[in-house]
């Protein structure tokens, strides 16, 4: 639905950035800004600033920027419009209410209507496992010793033996076959044409944090395969950003998540009491599920399964988790193979003890490790030994590195001082530590002519919007057809109006854009970084060569052209003229 830009302005204005942003991130106060760790990238040191002034937020690390609607659109990946709805209900503004028309319908939001179909396609499945139909599936699911209690929050199903059962349901509900498809709930070839993606499986609807069916994921009845069968990725479906569970877990307040590697792990834990387990969506646990989690819990707890392939997926997660600055132990599963298998076997009340006795994963990582040397072997102790002080040397903070040398040295029986001589060696030859990583912005940096323009363009709208009084000295020299790029123009109408009537409003810039790409980049123009200059002399001079190259762009982009028009001609020799009295101008800063 379409909200008129005063009605998102006064919004926006109601929910002050700093205040929402603090019920997500902890913010320390530093000079006229807030900051804190990026919640959108992986950091140690905060390089995410809010500033309660310009009503916006920027980090000088990944670039993820704009204002409060933009960093709902970002933080819980929702659109633009149901940001606003979220906004407007924390501020009490109500929002116009619109009855739409059959052919209206037809045309409302494609996320709405995904959503939708979804949600039937789960109310679908929920009632075929209730029905005679569905006896082999809800057979299955009292085998795994799950009460109806768990079966009804989790909202279980089943999916017919027929191949065109969920389609032609679907339809009778009035939803078209892009739809279905485009939901991934079918499958389309020529041999077949359109048929469901799932049948005779058990179905586990996938739910984002707000308990909106997103996927599906289905076990197979029998021994067809897959055996376990996951939704495609959609416009609402995003594996790498979504976790199976999170939904509940995210409330659970125990202190820490419990990660595993499926579906039933999942309900099991949850049915046992551990209502903070979570699982990634049939694919490797990945950096923003890290972030994800990084927002409801420091500790993450590791359940993934003893065999081979559970201890390497494990194990990176635990760099993963690392990078995210989280806490990860690792949970001994042993002699079951996960947990689902455990608590059957050995009740909730010993996997708690085994929760409480979960390994610190350094010293997880170390006796995998060490799996791979002889330690009744001189050589293959010392190798080993130097694979502990490479390990060592992944700690940046001098504190936490010492401390796990003195406890690795006492764990296996190393000199303190022999270890903490090999970690200095291998520190001297390496670096000490790894250095951080800062993930890339979204626009390479790149010494070409057009990009040098951006950057001085970004450069002079940052300036003013920090020192509106400099507008009046330059509006004769400047105007926004000077901005080479049709979102930095846009921009510039809006931020020159506004400072025709006296007024510096960057958020509402922002307001303006509703793709988040586009309200990042326009949140890049007022967050530039002006070099500190002592001298007045200096600033100014560093101004004026800011404000020249971009009317000298201007002037070589219009010249350029190739347009022979007595239009395009005038604007030329009005932008030479323009450029020359600057050149010869002084424009003070005071």
């Amino acid at each position: 639905m379409y909200y008129p830009e005063e009605l998102i302005e006064e919004i926006r204005a109601k929910n002050d950035i700093v205040e929402v942003i603090s019920g997500y991130v902890r913010l320390q106060k530093k000079g006229n800004n807030y900051f804190g760790l990026c919640p959108f990238h992986n950091e140690k040191s905060p390089s995410f600033s809010v500033s309660g002034a310009k009503q916006m937020y920027y980090c000088f690390g990944c670039g993820a920027g704009g204002n409060v609607i933009t960093f709902l659109m970002e933080y819980e990946n929702c659109s633009f419009q149901e940001a606003v709805k979220t906004l407007a209900g924390r501020a009490g503004v109500d929002l116009p209410q619109m009855e739409y028309s059959a052919k209206e319908k037809q045309a409302q939001n494609r996320r709405a209507k995904l959503l939708a179909v979804n949600k039937e396609a789960a109310k679908y499945f929920y009632y075929q496992l209730r029905s005679r139909q569905g006896a082999i599936g809800y057979e299955y699911l009292k085998k795994r010793q799950l009460s109806d209690e768990t079966m009804q929050r989790f909202g279980l199903g089943y999916s017919n033996r027929y191949s065109d059962d969920l389609i032609r349901y679907l339809k009778t509900k009035g939803y078209p076959e892009d739809v279905i498809r485009d939901a991934g709930l079918c499958n389309v070839d020529e041999k077949h044409g359109m048929y469901d993606k799932f049948w005779n499986r058990v179905m586990f609807p996938i739910q984002d944090i707000n308990h909106r069916v997103i996927g599906f994921g289905g076990r197979v009845m029998g021994d067809g395969k897959p055996k376990y069968l996951n939704s495609p990725e959609t416009e609402i479906f995003d594996k790498s950003r979504n976790l199976y569970g999170l939904n509940f877990a995210r409330t659970s307040r125990k202190g820490n998540i419990i990660l595993c590697e499926g579906y039933m792990d999942v309900i099991a834990m949850h049915q046992a009491g551990f209502s903070q387990a979570v699982a990634s969506l049939g694919t490797a646990f990945t950096s923003g599920q890290a972030v994800l989690l990084k927002r409801y819990a420091n500790e993450v707890l590791l359940s993934y399964d003893s065999d081979e392939a559970g201890v390497r997926a494990a194990l990176r997660a635990i760099g993963i988790l690392k990078e995210a600055g989280m806490t990860g132990r690792v949970i001994d599963l042993t002699p079951y193979k996960d947990p689902d298998e455990f608590i059957k076997n050995l009740g909730a009340q010993a996997f708690q003890e085994r929760l409480d006795r979960a390994e610190n994963s350094f010293f997880f990582e170390l006796r995998q490790k060490e799996k791979e040397y002889d330690l009744g072997d001189p050589e293959g102790k010392t190798n080993f030994c130097r694979a502990i002080a490479k390990k060592l040397c992944e700690f940046s903070e001098e504190v936490e590195r010492e401390n796990y040398l003195e406890a690795a040295a006492q764990k296996y029986h190393i000199g303190f001082e022999s270890l903490r001589r090999l970690v200095a060696g291998y520190a001297a030859r390496t670096g000490l530590v790894s250095p951080v990583i800062r993930p890339k912005s979204g626009v390479q940096k790149k010494n070409t002519p057009r990009e040098n323009a951006k950057r001085d363009q970004r450069l002079l709208l940052t300036w003013l919007a920090e020192q509106p009084s400099l507008y009046p000295k330059i509006k004769k020299y400047i105007s926004p057809s000077d901005f080479t790029e049709e979102l930095y123009q846009k921009a510039a109408e809006r931020l020159f109006a506004d400072l025709e009537k006296g007024e510096v409003n960057p958020a509402a810039v922002v307001s303006m854009f509703e793709e988040e790409s586009q309200q990042r980049e326009a949140a890049s123009l007022f967050h530039a970084r002006l070099v500190k200059m002592d001298s007045l002399a200096e600033r100014e001079k560093a101004f004026h060569d800011i404000l020249y190259a971009v009317k000298k762009n201007s002037y070589e982009r219009d010249s350029a052209s190739g347009n022979d028009s007595m239009e395009d001609l005038y604007r030329a020799i009005e932008g030479k003229k323009l450029l020359e009295e600057l050149g010869k101008t002084h424009i003070s800063l005071e």
